[in-house]
């Protein structure tokens, strides 16, 4: 079985951890402290949030200023288009930022935010019915 640790600097690991809550995310605490919080984004998929001091550790090089330049770029899928819709109102709501205008195309329907640190999550509901 493989996992994924997709791992991201934060500024405040509490104010963080508070935004993904809102979002309706959970949090392993086998992997998190007082600096780092893995966020469960499904069984075998989690987000190491990582304070910068922390995430320093892991790296060789300087960290990127998601607010200025784009490092990465998540994709999340979701159920439904209430679902695409329901995450970007929590995300607005607790803090975050809309990032691009909504993406309909009929059989794929995303939007996207920028979480508190500005990194990018794009929510999308793809009906491959409807190809």
């Amino acid at each position: 079985m493989r996992m994924i640790f997709v791992n991201l600097p934060v500024k405040k690991i509490e104010a963080t951890r508070a935004f993904f809550a809102a979002l309706g995310f959970s949090f392993n605490p086998d992997f998190s402290d007082d600096k780092t919080a893995c966020m469960v984004i499904e069984e075998n998929i989690f987000a190491m949030l990582m304070e910068e001091d922390r995430f320093r550790d892991f790296i060789n090089n300087d960290i990127s200023d998601a607010t200025k330049a784009q490092e990465v770029l998540i994709a999340l899928s979701a159920g439904s288009r209430a679902e695409v819709d329901d995450m970007l109102a929590k995300a607005l709501s607790a803090g975050g930022k809309a990032w691009k205008p909504i993406q309909d195309l009929g059989f794929m329907y995303g939007r996207s935010f920028q979480d508190i640190d500005g990194h990018v999550w794009e929510v999308a509901y793809m009906d491959m019915s409807a190809q």
